[in-house]
């Protein structure tokens, strides 16, 4: 074959003929057979076939051809005649099928075209194939819907050949209009770039069938001059325009293009690094050097020159030379070492070996390239060992490969914005890629990082050895993991593979990097840990269904949204013994209490530390340690705030822990507690709910509640405590909620939160003897709890009732409407029935059943030092803060005792109290709530019937 033949000049002012541009279309069409011939070749048997039939498939609606939808579906390829080999491929899989004469028919669709690697060095049997499929600028919306249903359906049909294919339907006249139908995908580039796909379609496509390209025949010089050119071969018939397909010129890549298409290679980077490296600086070596030709122009000068050799129109040659002479220099010998390695492994010819002989031409070329970069057989084998690379290996090229890809992008990013050019890239697309990237290079606390993304095939290891760091010396905590190590002693001088302050972050980053598998062997040297290879072993094999490995990239649909966690693994006691010190006490057998969160009669908290793992939308893995403090409060309170921003999915939680001392047991009440506490925050796919949730634990009490989507706890210390704090006035009716295992010895009060209600005051009581206990829920549901004697229900409830009826309509007189006023007071018995705590209603009022003695009012006054005072009103007579003082109280004691009839000591009842509305002088509180004025009451009788004790 001749690889260099006379060049051909065409001269637009001086005349061309028809001869000419034959001989022109011609030896493009040499150099394209030569690569359709290496595309082909580089394929297995089964593969040829696809790419055989593929240009039939599209020109023929048959049914016996894969891809058939019906018999409206568009075809016929303009002047497309398939080849015997192409019939007799088509017979292959299809006996029945034979081809027709379809007359005169108007083609729909006007050229197909294989672009990218395929025919090039950097072409291999795992490449896949993007084809671009253009039909004619007429066709109607559903032909172009059903086209592309078509192409995804021979896609599913390619992938049963082994083949990974990608077709690209549009129309050329909106290609040159910058309308794109596509958006970002796996595939498709999106919005990202325009001349820059141009220009490597150009210098890389593989004419399949239909028109041929017309920028073929407008000479490079010309180049700007292109719209012209192309109307004086049409015009004047030179050519025929249905011959020719016309995807416009390439005279250079605008500035607003480079941005887009340096986010896109990234946005490739992440799973097929060494392409997009190439690429990527091929982009930096434009935007540096705009005044030099593109390469698709370089190759289409060449062709016009009269090369024809398929070695040195090699688009991975020309990229390469291209890029080497851009980076002369020492100061730049490293990327260029980079850009070597990753052209190399692109092109995946282990020369060091062998078998590599079956692929003669790319295997030949290939070696004379890295001939003339003077590499030594070592650097070879390096290369050629990818299968061999370790964990440390890919780490430091990882690293490497990251720079150099952020590199990138912050130099094209910082072009766009000096240059003040709008970006050549949709937002939605920009928002999608800068999402993706952020899922896989972002550094944050806690994510796992994924240190291979496709640098080698497999990072497993046969042997793995957890030591903890106290085997080596000294006190100091943390794990350290070794390969191969049989003997711990050979710990001082092996390599460490990695360092984590916990066991279960090792783990998590050895699973989700491959080093681990279930066929990996393990070694545990545990010091003054408790961890075991039992214990390894079942976190692996909770592991593995929690989380696929690899782990797949996010669709496109989860990056358009905000990040959310999918499902969260809890592993709780990793390496720790949770009864270590009961059972020295032996107080885990002191009392049958089983719940984990209070067991046994210290009702000692069982979960000590939890590791959650984390996967979210956008596939990132995160790991959380809680070792310290209120471990489990901890890491419900962080899943609760996740949840808060999307509330309509609520995200899995799955539970672990070692099948020691109960771990079954603390497994299935922490899962428990989880479900418990989110299902009534989030009920009905909403919320957070205004609730407050209150948990027992470790002889404490917690109570968790939102403020607005912020979750927080309150730690409380005794019964006591947290009884006060469910009395203190709320924002907004907070109705209290109580765990399964909370408060057991309480189901009295349990009872009387089941049956809060809001926008009213409702009156609980239990008669246990000669004692009562009371509970009043108020309107925003806060909790306020007394007990006192009682003679009878009548006279228990009546002065209480009475109180809380002056309040009411006092609100009914300030205020003109109904709106947020209380309806009215209800009263309920505590009782037990067939071993269950209920509230049932008890129909009660003040009926103006008399007290003994006379009414009591209090009226709350600030003074200066903003301290709170009452005057008390005792019937007519008033006392007064300014005339008592201190001493106020006990002259209403003696005052009250003095009107007495006999020695008998019974209560006095507030029937009124006022408080002014600044009971905080920095708020106005508009409205006092009904709890803040039975505290102020029973402060105030407690007081007073103290003082009556003491004058009788």
């Amino acid at each position: 074959m001749t690889a260099h033949v006379a060049p051909i000049s065409l001269d637009f002012e001086e005349g061309i003929d028809r001869k000419t541009l034959r001989r022109l279309r011609d030896r493009f069409l040499l150099v394209n057979q030569q690569r359709w011939d290496r595309a082909h070749s580089a394929l297995s048997y089964r593969q040829q076939m696809v790419l055989e039939v593929l240009p039939l498939v599209f020109h023929l609606n048959h049914p016996a051809l894969p891809g058939y939808l019906d018999s409206d579906c568009p075809y016929g390829l303009s002047n497309y005649k398939p080849s015997p080999a192409t019939i007799n491929a088509a017979r292959r899989l299809a006996r029945t099928f034979s081809l027709k004469d379809e007359g005169k028919r108007k083609p729909d669709l006007d050229a197909m075209f294989l672009m990218g690697s395929p025919g090039t060095l950097g072409h291999s049997v795992a490449s896949d194939l993007d084809v671009w499929l253009c039909h004619r600028r007429d066709l109607p919306e559903r032909g172009i819907r059903c086209l592309e249903r078509k192409a995804a359906k021979l896609t599913r049909w390619a992938e049963s050949f082994g083949v990974e294919l990608h077709v690209f339907v549009f129309c050329a006249s909106d290609w040159r209009a910058g309308r794109q139908r596509a958006e970002v995908t796996g595939e498709n580039c999106g919005s990202a770039q325009h001349f820059l796909l141009l220009d490597e379609f150009y210098r890389t496509s593989i004419h399949l069938a239909g028109a041929w390209p017309m920028w073929w025949l407008i000479p490079p010089e010309q180049e700007e001059n292109y719209d012209d050119c192309m109307r004086k071969l049409v015009d004047f018939r030179f050519v025929r325009a249905e011959d020719y397909i016309d995807f416009g010129p390439v005279p250079a890549i605008p500035e607003a293009e480079f941005l887009g298409a340096g986010v896109w290679q990234l946005y490739k980077g992440i799973d097929a690094p060494w392409k997009s490296i190439l690429k990527l600086l091929l982009i930096e070596c434009y935007a540096r050097t705009t005044g030099e030709a593109l390469l698709s122009s370089v190759f289409k000068r060449a062709v016009f020159s009269g090369e024809t050799d398929a070695d040195s129109l090699d688009p991975y040659v020309m990229l390469y030379d291209r890029l080497e002479g851009w980076l002369a220099g020492p100061e730049v010998a490293s990327r260029l070492d980079l850009i070597r390695r990753s052209l190399y492994l692109k092109a995946g010819l282990p020369l060091t070996r062998s078998e590599v002989s079956g692929e003669q031409w790319r295997a030949r070329l290939l070696r004379q390239m890295v001939t003339r970069w003077g590499w030594s057989e070592s650097i070879l084998a390096e290369l050629d060992e990818r299968q061999r690379w370790r964990a440390e290996d890919v780490t430091s090229l990882r690293r490497t490969i990251v720079n150099e890809l952020t590199h990138g992008y912050r130099l094209l990013s910082k072009m766009a914005r000096e240059h003040g050019q709008r970006a050549a890239i949709s937002a939605n697309d920009i928002n999608l890629l800068g999402r993706k990237l952020y899922a896989a290079f972002q550094r944050k606390a806690g994510k796992i990082e994924q240190i291979n993304p496709g640098l080698a095939p497999s990072l497993a290891e046969e042997n793995l050895a957890f030591h903890h760091q106290s085997e080596q010396g000294g006190d100091a905590d943390g794990w350290l993991l070794y390969r191969d190590l049989e003997d711990p002693a050979d710990a001082f001088w092996q390599p460490v593979i990695r360092r984590s302050g916990n066991l279960a972050e090792l783990m998590v980053w050895c699973y989700c990097n491959g080093l681990l598998t279930r066929s990996t062997r393990l070694n545990v040297r545990s010091g003054t840990s408790i961890a075991s290879v039992s214990e390894l072993r079942e976190m692996l094999d909770a592991l593995s269904p929690f989380l696929p490995f690899p782990v797949p990239p996010a669709e496109r649909e989860a990056l358009s949204r905000g990040v959310r966690p999918l499902r969260n693994l809890l592993l709780v006691n990793v390496g720790v013994d949770p009864q270590a010190h009961l059972t020295e006490k032996g107080l885990h057998k002191l009392s049958s209490r089983h719940d984990s969160l209070g067991f046994s009669g210290g009702r000692e908290n069982l979960v000590i530390s939890i590791d959650q793992i984390t996967f979210n939308s956008w596939h990132e893995v995160s790991l959380q340690h809680y070792a310290a403090g209120d471990t489990l409060i901890q890491c419900l309170k962080n899943v609760l705030a996740s949840v808060a921003a999307n509330p309509a999915e609520l995200p899995g939680v799955q539970v672990h822990c070692h099948n020691r001392g109960h771990g079954s047991a603390i497994a299935r009440r922490v899962r428990e507690l989880f479900a418990d506490v989110l299902r009534p925050f989030f009920a009905g796919g909403t919320g957070p709910h205004p609730l407050r949730y209150v948990i027992e634990m470790d002889r404490r009490y917690f109570l968790l509640q939102f403020n607005g989507v912020e979750p927080g706890f309150v730690a409380l210390e005794s019964f006591e405590a947290l009884m006060e704090h469910l009395a203190l006035p709320q924002e907004r009716y907070l109705p209290v909620v109580f765990d399964r295992y909370a408060l057991q010895e309480e189901p009295a009060l349990r009872a009387v939160c089941l049956a809060s209600e809001p926008d009213n005051i409702q009156v609980f009581y239990r008669i246990l003897g000669d004692r009562a206990r009371l509970w009043v829920v108020d309107e925003l549901g806060s909790v306020f709890s007394w007990e006192q004697a009682v003679t009878s229900r009548r006279h228990l409830l009546v002065p209480v009732l009475r109180f809380l009826d002056n309040l009411i309509e006092r609100r009914l007189l300030r205020h003109t409407d109904s709106a947020g006023v209380v309806a009215g007071v209800q009263c309920y018995e505590i009782v037990r029935r067939d071993g269950t705590w209920r509230a049932e209603y008890r129909p009660e009022s003040d009926s103006g059943v008399p007290l003994l003695g006379f009414e009591v009012q209090a009226v709350g006054i600030h003074e200066g030092d903003s301290r709170l005072r009452f005057d008390i009103f005792c019937g007519d007579q008033e006392f007064s803060v300014q005339e008592y003082g201190d001493q106020l109280v006990p002259a209403v004691a003696h005052y009250i005792r003095s009107l007495r009839q006999s020695d008998e000591i019974y209560p006095v009842y507030l029937t009124d109290v006022h408080l002014p509305h600044d009971l905080d002088p920095r708020v106005y509180q508009q409205d006092i709530q009904t709890s803040q004025y039975l505290y102020y009451r029973s402060v105030l009788e407690d007081s007073l019937n103290k003082h009556l004790a003491k004058t009788r």
